[in-house]
């Protein structure tokens, strides 16, 4: 048997290395065990490829070998690239040839399933059984596109980090795919792995007496065209100051690192103003890394998943800035990105509007996110997710009142469009004015004279 894992971060890496340490892919014993990277960063070429970043040989022992995925394909792009449906016999030949894969059976552990290049390995390895892999918040959040029958059987199960205790994935479950949690302790002894040569750059880099005792997450939303470059700026400032409204001195910025190396100098400024000794780190170490060395009193971000990595894995204090006016503007409402917003804003308190510095209970919060989550997500992919319908309506009409806040997570036109509770009324003269409607009126006078 050979398996074969696909991998574009570091943090992806960690993931399944994690779920291969805890036992999750078998024995070792009679297994050929492959690592597939791939640079999607839109100019790969000036990026460092996962294998050859630092950590990376804590990671290696678990493989055979490590291909590189955008070598094989040059010069192709490995986020835009397929294979025609009529060539995969012959990529799969070319690729068994490549990688001396012989004749062997194979099986494949891929993260986003949805998108190249984890689609395109899937497809050209088409009888091979297939385990999906999400490191992320966005596997709570229902399938972004549809995935094609003879691919969606193929997949056993849906590979996560358990970083809401309780709350169960959407991901993949319109087609009966089981989730299983990777084990935290695996995951943060990987981390932990990985982060040595990290830890020791922070030691060199940050002075023992001026420690950080705050950290401000970037993220890359401009990169994405959620908001401008001038107003990420803006949102960093606003981290800041609420970092230093809770009495923090000395605080860390780390930038995300797919974000533009490319800053104002605003948060300079900002730090000059407020008489906070600000470092900011732009070697590329792990968040969790960061987390583990500096033991920090508080994480502040927007909605970056390492803010419930700070709290599950570390127990640190996180807050959150800006992610009410995001929610207003993140479009269209199925962006995938909506469902990791919807879940710091509700499950974390807003470092701008409270007192941040206590530990979040996020055994508690998967009771509450449970029932708003499945709604988001019914409004999300309405057409794949039928069965939530009268689950969703019932909870609207039970919840979307001036007094709970849940209307900024909902679309008055989305629900309006669904007939769903909090939508506008729906007057006849528009019902008679609706194509589709007067089709099926003009069917239904035809099939009854």
């Amino acid at each position: 048997m050979i398996q074969i894992f696909c991998s574009a971060t570091q943090y992806a890496a960690a993931t399944v290395t994690a779920a291969i340490r805890a036992g999750q892919f078998g024995p070792r014993e009679g297994v050929r065990r492959v690592l597939v990277v791939s640079n999607t960063a839109a100019a790969p070429e000036v990026g460092t490829p996962l294998d050859r970043m630092a950590g990376f040989e804590r990671l290696r022992p678990e493989f055979d070998q490590v291909y590189s995925w955008n070598e094989f394909i040059s010069p192709h792009h490995p986020a835009g690239w397929s294979p025609r449906a009529q060539d995969l016999g012959l990529w799969e030949k070319a690729v068994r040839l490549a990688w001396d894969l012989g004749d062997e059976p194979v099986e494949i552990a891929c993260e986003s399933i949805q998108a190249n290049p984890s689609r395109a390995i899937a497809d050209i390895f088409a009888d091979s059984p297939v385990h999906v892999y999400a490191d992320g918040l966005m596997s709570y959040g229902p399938t972004r596109n549809r995935i094609p029958h003879g691919l969606s059987s193929r997949i056993t199960r849906v590979l996560h980090l358990d970083l809401v205790p309780g709350l169960r994935p959407m991901l993949l479950s319109e087609y009966g795919v089981r989730p299983e949690a990777v084990p935290r302790e695996a995951m943060v002894d990987v981390l932990a792995r990985i982060g040595e040569s990290g830890a020791a750059l922070l030691a060199a880099r940050l002075p023992a007496e001026r420690r950080a005792t705050a950290v401000l997450l970037g993220q890359y939303l401009s990169a994405i065209d959620l908001i401008s470059q001038e107003e990420e700026e803006r949102l960093h400032v606003r981290m800041l100051r609420a970092a230093a409204r809770a009495g923090h001195r000395d605080v860390l910025f780390k930038p995300h690192p797919s974000a533009p190396a490319v800053y104002g100098e605003s948060l300079e400024t900002a730090a000059g103003e407020l008489g906070v000794r600000l470092t900011v780190l732009d070697e590329p170490v792990l968040a969790e890394t960061v987390f583990a060395f500096l033991k920090p009193e508080l994480v502040i971000g927007c909605f970056s998943t390492a803010l419930m990595t700070a709290a599950a894995f570390y127990g640190i204090p996180v807050a959150r800035v800006g992610t009410e006016a995001l929610l207003e503007r993140i479009t269209p409402y199925e962006n995938s990105n909506r469902v990791p917003l919807t879940i710091i804003d509700a499950a974390l308190p807003d470092a701008e509007a409270a007192e941040p510095g206590a530990a979040v209970d996020l055994m508690g919060a998967a009771g509450e996110l449970t029932p708003l989550l499945r709604a988001v997500g019914y409004c999300m992919q309405s057409r794949k997710h039928h069965a939530l319908r009268a689950e969703t309506a019932a909870w609207l009409a039970a919840n979307l009142t001036g007094e709970t806040g849940y209307q900024r997570y909902f679309k008055r036109r989305r629900l309006t469009s669904l007939r769903l509770p909090g939508g506008a009324p729906v007057r006849a003269e528009a019902l008679r004015r609706n194509p589709t409607l007067r089709r099926a009126a003009r069917h239904l006078r035809r099939t009854t004279t």
